[in-house]
């Protein structure tokens, strides 16, 4: 019929996700309401030729923050991000943290059906300058290390890696000398008198449009994923005991209002030391020394479930 949705699925093969139950059962949801094919992409080539030849097929995407980030990255490089041609997405991760702070569905079944119904809300992304682009935040210090620790660690213990992660890295790490700017200032704290200058060590850097990270982790948990802001959280919990403390805090999100931690908010954050690694919505990138991220408002748009 002329007024059926057309969508294109993208899965991840190299994920192991192509075949599974959750998928058949998001398939069946998505071709009970709109004409549904379904491409699973192992590379970025098949991916980018995956977008290119859509037909005009609505992107819906199933799988974590990472697939989200490729599929983000393959409509960049062909150049079709557009706020104007919403992507849908069914969280099929471990994190899922961009669909988390969406409010979107975490079941399969059910994230179809919020796709079927979804209308767009128009999101920001961050660009950085070497190329990359975030959906939904990017990390570095104790919280990149966890990230890999958790990535070893995600077949044996599913979402639990991540605080497995965290605790293995925590103890491990001392801080990075990191100068933290944000539009042009040095992050500073205006109350406890330290600043991010590179002259104290830093235990963990985010910057975030998106509220969580590690599959519900509130790095910042007031952060608006459309605003035309990032929230920028600095923590300078180096000490054996504050890092417990700061560790215990995150997972509620009270350790923004700790002294050793600082909350601030801007368009352009830009980072020099190091090195460090980052974790940038689940890929990381070891020996950092230097990057800026920019807010684009409004890069992009997904659906989302309309308002009740």
């Amino acid at each position: 019929m002329s007024g059926t949705p057309r969508l294109l699925l993208v899965v991840n093969r190299a994920a192991g996700t192509a075949e599974d139950d959750a998928v058949e059962a998001a398939v069946r949801t998505l071709r009970a309401g709109a004409d549904t094919e379904v491409v699973a992409t192992g590379s970025a080539a098949e991916l980018d030729a995956a977008v290119v030849a859509r037909d005009g097929r609505r992107l819906v995407v199933l799988g974590g923050d990472g697939s989200v980030h490729a599929v983000a990255r393959a409509l960049e490089r062909v150049g079709g991000l557009d706020p104007a041609e919403p992507v849908g997405i069914v969280a099929r991760g471990t994190g899922n943290d961009l669909a988390r702070t969406l409010g979107l569905p975490l079941e399969p079944d059910a994230g179809a059906a919020a796709v079927l119904a979804g209308r767009p809300r128009p999101l920001d992304l961050l660009d950085d300058d070497a190329g990359g682009l975030v959906v939904n935040a990017v990390h570095a210090g104790v919280g990149a290390r966890a990230g890999a620790q958790a990535d070893r660690l995600k077949e044996r213990l599913g979402v639990a890696a991540y605080p497995v992660g965290a605790a293995v890295a925590g103890v491990s790490s001392p801080g990075w000398p990191l100068r933290v700017e944000v539009d042009g200032r040095v992050a500073t704290h205006p109350s406890e008198g330290w600043a991010a200058d590179g002259t104290c060590d830093v235990l963990m850097l985010g910057v975030c449009t998106g509220r969580s990270i590690g599959g519900g982790t509130p790095l910042a948990p007031r952060a608006e994923p459309d605003d035309g802001l990032a929230d920028v959280v600095v923590s300078i919990a180096t000490g054996p005991v504050a890092r417990a403390a700061f560790a215990a805090a995150l997972t509620s999100g009270e350790h923004v209002d700790r002294p050793d931690v600082l909350v601030v908010r801007g368009r352009q954050v830009s980072i020099s030391g190091g090195p460090v690694d980052l974790d940038a919505d689940g890929e990381v990138e070891e020996g950092v020394r230097a990057r800026t991220w920019r807010v684009r408002r409004h890069g992009w748009s997904v659906l989302v479930p309309p308002p009740r």
